[in-house]
């Protein structure tokens, strides 16, 4: 039997593909094993988590908000290798946009920029989607009950 090497994404063949995840591109890897942008942004209200954890993979994304502008994003993810590159990807594309970008990127932009994915995997990019777009709902629904509130 050969050497087996090991990373912090698992166990390594001898010829140095991560095994089980042969199907995958460098980008879906490094956003796997460095995901960016983890965590919670405590009192947000655009926040949102999609998915279903009885059946497979969940997303939960936070945005912070200022003025029409996404200043920052934070994602956790319960799922496959693809769902939690795709969940870091989402955090990268969104930061810093304007709003009404951000509700135009679709599963197939984070899709791209991921390098692609495989066809059995591109419901982890529509989880993606889902959740910009549940967050961004739940962000104009908080600022809209604030302005009732005002009158």
């Amino acid at each position: 039997m050969g050497e087996v090497k090991y990373d912090t994404a698992g166990r390594i063949s001898k010829g140095g593909t991560l095994e089980g995840h042969a199907d995958y591109n460098p980008t879906v890897l490094d956003h796997y094993r460095n995901p960016r942008n983890v965590g919670d942004i405590p009192g947000s209200p655009a926040v949102a988590q999609v998915g279903d954890p009885a059946h497979g993979d969940v997303l939960r994304l936070a945005l912070r908000i200022e003025g029409e502008r996404i200043v920052e994003a934070r994602f956790r993810s319960f799922g496959c290798t693809a769902a939690i590159a795709a969940g870091s990807m989402a955090t990268v594309m969104v930061a810093g946009r304007q709003v009404s970008e951000a509700e135009r990127l679709t599963n197939g932009d984070v899709a791209r920029e991921l390098g692609g994915l495989p066809e059995s995997k591109m419901h982890c990019s529509v989880l993606a989607e889902q959740a910009i777009r549940e967050a961004l709902r739940r962000w104009r629904a908080a600022a809209t009950s604030v302005e009732d509130a005002c009158r």
